[in-house]
């Protein structure tokens, strides 16, 4: 399974149980099947797409929300939220025209604007039609969370460039842009255990986590290990915490349209001088602390401890 070779993501595995290894190779398996039946051009662009790497993490929790439950529901639920977080990347490198994805071209610029589009919809209309037979809740899980990552991007392609973003807004249009399916992820797993939304509050902290700390790689890079360009965000005019958190001692500091990649790179240099990234790293660290106080009792212990080590992970990123 993609992922699986990562060091948390292994122990993750090995923690929640026997029942979890299994359950994620028919995901992964599920995946392929779907991405390679689409006729020859899309089904290679999909294929590479779900291919390219990532830790499979949103399936994950899937699974470890479900507890024992290991029935068809939580496979379809797995797959479907792997899909449309499949999807959102295509879609986003359409926005962003970006080159590289994983260390890898981009859909976008290895085959087009219009072949990324159709891409990004199939993965997306896929999504929905593997979940259908799972009924209205997990439907229901899965579009909120389509409309919420709609709602994120209006949101930040109108933030684009302005450096007077305030820290509350960017904190909701992470929510909305990432930890929404975070969000899903759990609700779809707890839909099989008979939970609800008991995870709500846990998975939209690590989603939150997630993505600051994902932004302050964007700012520290560098390209190895993130697979963009440093300064990435910058250049699409995307407002991050790390450059709100450093205007705070630089004021001056700016991010204007036009910048080139080296222009970028020093505006990193500068956002780093101040602080920022330490200060934005610790802001993560407590929404993960936040996240595992927030798991409810009387969890059986492998599954919370799969749980705990899940929002660990997000953190050992950049240990």
């Amino acid at each position: 399974m993609s992922g699986t070779s990562d060091g948390p993501i292994t122990e993750i595995v090995h923690v929640a149980g026997a029942h979890v290894g299994p359950l994620l190779a028919r995901v992964e398996q599920r995946l392929l099947e779907i991405a390679s039946d689409n006729g020859p051009v899309l089904s290679e662009h999909a294929t590479g797409t779900i291919t390219a790497g990532g830790k499979r993490l949103r399936p994950l929790l899937v699974v470890l929300a479900a507890g024992g439950a290991d029935g068809d529901g939580v496979i379809r639920g797995a797959v479907a939220v792997e899909l449309v977080h499949a999807a959102t990347l295509v879609h986003d490198d359409v926005l962003d025209a970006a080159a590289l994805r994983r260390g890898r071209p981009t859909v976008v610029a290895s085959g087009g604007r219009e072949l990324a589009v159709a891409t990004g919809d199939l993965l997306f209309s896929r999504a929905f039609t593997e979940l259908l037979p799972s009924g209205p809740d997990a439907v229901r899980a899965l579009s909120e969370a389509g409309s919420a990552l709609a709602e994120g991007e209006l949101m930040q392609r109108a933030d684009a460039f302005d450096a007077a973003v305030s820290v509350d807004r960017y904190l909701r249009r992470c929510e909305l842009k990432t930890a929404c399916l975070f969000v899903a992820a759990c609700r779809l797993g707890s839909i099989e255990a008979g939970d609800g939304k008991a995870l709500d509050p846990f998975a939209r902290d690590i989603g939150t986590a997630f993505q600051i700390l994902d932004d302050v790689l964007d700012v520290s890079g560098p390209a190895e290990q993130t697979g963009k360009h440093r300064g990435t965000d910058l250049l699409d005019g995307t407002v991050t915490l790390p450059f709100i958190l450093a205007r705070e001692s630089d004021p001056a500091l700016g991010a204007p349209p036009g910048m080139t990649p080296a222009e970028a790179e020093a505006v990193c240099d500068r956002i780093a001088a101040t602080g920022a990234l330490d200060t934005a790293r610790a802001r993560a660290l407590d929404l993960v602390v936040q996240a595992k106080d927030s798991l409810p009792p009387g969890l059986p212990p492998a599954q919370r401890r799969a749980l705990d080590l899940v929002a660990d992970s997000v953190v050992a990123r950049y240990a």
